[in-house]
């Protein structure tokens, strides 16, 4: 193994050739992590901790307003190096700079993979096709913050000319689960005189219930669909055209309270929206990747231009330390890399997100589709099958919620699930002893997980022997803290590009492309084939398996479509 200091330089010069030559489970840096598993896999926390007094301070790394503390896990520094090494055998730094370099690392699709260009900074250069892509970025955030403002101040009124109060975004993944997301996030810092909703679901009951107390004179609407052929999203469009035009009666309305976030111009056009109120999208970012493009409109109308920056920024220091950190001291390669190690060597097979921050209650959401739609694939860049595991489940709750829910499987349960825990120094809603009682069960159940509580220990407490067995916590479940100072627009920027570069690195180790979505499109296609048979009026010849055919032809009867 190689020294820390020396590892990343050489693993550099080395570049890529390995990692798509060669089979994973048979390369000597994977073979040796099974023998240092075999090793390892039964020393406890306690000891390590024991042995090491400093075992916190060896573990933990501040950098760029972020602390990471991973001295929780169930790894020796020699763990640490071995996987390391098997980055660099992997061509991880390599990757990352093919990654920022504008090179079409999303390989099934042909195309760059640059969300790093959509927060990057006026001035600098990221060149795809021959082209400089910042400027155009920079002129679309432009755009947005001249429309963002005009909707904040009143100036950009609805067709009746009344200022808008609500605004409800419309899309579906990405389009949705992002804006979702960072409103809920910084609400602190949102218009408290303005309403903001989110409609995702083609079930009628999402838009109902979202538009049910909202007038259409004050509402606008933001399609976000790069084809403007998204089948859930465009229907709930079309919902909201009708529900918009039963009151203005006009058709020109609807130029004044729709804005699509698109690439398809011809579609906007025909919907009704003036091309000076569609704001593009680039086929080089994913839908999960683009919170912070134009799908953030709704986000920058909530908090402002200024925090939407803000929020830039944030993304952007994440990214510059992604890309030049040493490997042994880059959060996000830690992060990537310990996830490895639980799920394919202790074949933990999901992952909690565990803020505590009530405003993040829906980032471990937002994250199950970042996480497993990038590395849920089951064959290589090269189109061969995989023989070991992918990307595990990512699920959790906010604050101290989950531990009057699920703690009880985390610290009692026979499953190993390793966890991600979030929290900030100061709140943002101080309130008398709250945030300490917050901050204590953070710190508590970490110490808890990792340490659990033995026989002797509870024995001494006076729990009499029959109920010994029951109040025994095993410990040694490993736990990231991750720390801020608080939950800012730069904050939350910094908290996704950690795991965006995580999850890149993942897919890097596992050779997979963790930019395309394929799985996604054979329900789309049986969906479209079946509509027809559940709307046609004749009696249509099925030809889906046995289940599938008597479901249709149930659906139909009890709608009464049915002939016989």
């Amino acid at each position: 193994m190689f020294s820390l200091i020396t590892r990343n330089t050489f693993w550099k010069e080395m570049g890529v050739n390995i990692a798509r030559t060669s089979n994973l489970t048979q390369i000597p840096a994977w073979k040796y992590l099974e023998g240092h598993y075999l090793k390892i896999k039964d020393i406890d926390l306690r000891r390590m901790f024991a042995e090491d007094p400093d075992r916190a301070e060896h573990f933990t790394i501040e950098d760029v307003g972020v602390i990471f503390d991973y001295s929780k896990n169930r790894v020796t520094r020699e763990t640490m190096g071995a996987l390391l090494d098997l980055a660099g055998s992997r061509g991880l730094p390599h990757r990352i700079e093919s990654m920022f370099s504008g090179e079409k690392i999303n390989t099934t699709e042909n195309r760059a993979v640059l969300h790093v260009a959509l927060r990057a900074p006026a001035g600098e250069s990221i060149i795809v096709d021959g082209r400089n892509v910042v400027p155009e970025v920079r002129e679309v955030l432009e755009r947005m913050r001249r429309f963002s403002s005009g909707v904040r101040d009143g100036q950009w009124k609805g067709f009746t000319g009344k200022p808008i109060r609500n605004v409800v975004n419309i899309g579906i993944g990405g389009s949705d689960l992002g804006p979702r997301m960072a409103y809920n996030a910084l609400r602190h810092y949102s218009r408290r005189d303005m309403t903001f909703r989110f409609i995702s679901n083609v079930d009628g009951t999402d838009f109902v219930e979202n538009t049910r107390d909202l007038q259409p004179d004050e509402t606008l609407f933001i399609i976000s669909s790069k084809t403007f052929t998204t089948l859930e999203t465009m229907t709930n469009a079309y919902s909201a055209r009708r529900w918009l035009l039963n009151k203005m009666e006009d058709e020109k309305a609807v130029a004044r309270h729709f804005v699509a976030v698109s690439t398809n111009a011809e579609k906007v056009a025909k919907f009704g929206i003036s091309p000076e109120n569609m704001f593009g999208l680039w086929d080089w970012v994913g839908g999960r990747y683009s919170m912070d493009s134009a799908i953030g409109l709704s986000t920058m109308i909530a908090i402002g231009p200024e925090n939407f920056e803000a929020m830039l920024s944030g993304f952007h220091s994440i990214d510059e330390h992604f890309r030049s950190a040493p490997m042994e001291r880059n959060i996000p390669v830690l992060m990537g890399l310990l996830t490895v190690w639980y799920n394919n060597f202790f074949e933990a097979e999901t992952v909690a997100i565990l803020p505590y921050d009530q405003y993040l209650e829906h980032f471990p959401a937002y994250l199950q589709q970042l996480t497993m739609e990038s590395n849920g694939k089951h064959v290589t860049l090269d189109g061969m099958r995989v023989d070991y595991q992918t990307g595990p489940i990512f699920w959790g709750e906010a604050g101290t919620n989950g531990q009057h829910s699920f703690y009880q499987l985390m610290h009692q349960g026979t499953k190993l699930i390793p966890a991600d825990f979030i929290g900030f120094f100061k709140p943002l809603n101080p309130l008398g002893r709250h945030h300490d009682l917050l901050m204590a069960n953070l710190f508590a159940q970490t110490e808890a997980l990792a340490f659990g509580r033995t026989a002797d220990e509870v024995k001494n407490e006076g729990t009499p022997d029959w109920l010994v067995p029951h109040r025994v916590c095993d410990g040694n479940r490993p736990t990231n803290t991750i720390l801020l100072e608080q939950l800012t627009p730069e904050a939350l920027g910094k908290l996704v590009a950690l795991y965006e570069h995580s999850v890149f690195t993942q897919g890097v180790i596992w050779n997979i492309d963790s930019f395309d979505q394929w799985g996604v499109e054979l329900g789309k296609v049986l969906a479209n084939r079946i509509i027809p048979e559940l709307e046609s009026a004749d009696e249509p010849r099925l030809a889906h398996d046995s289940s599938t055919n008597a479901l249709i032809r149930l659906y139909r009867k009890m709608n009464n479509r049915s002939s016989g």
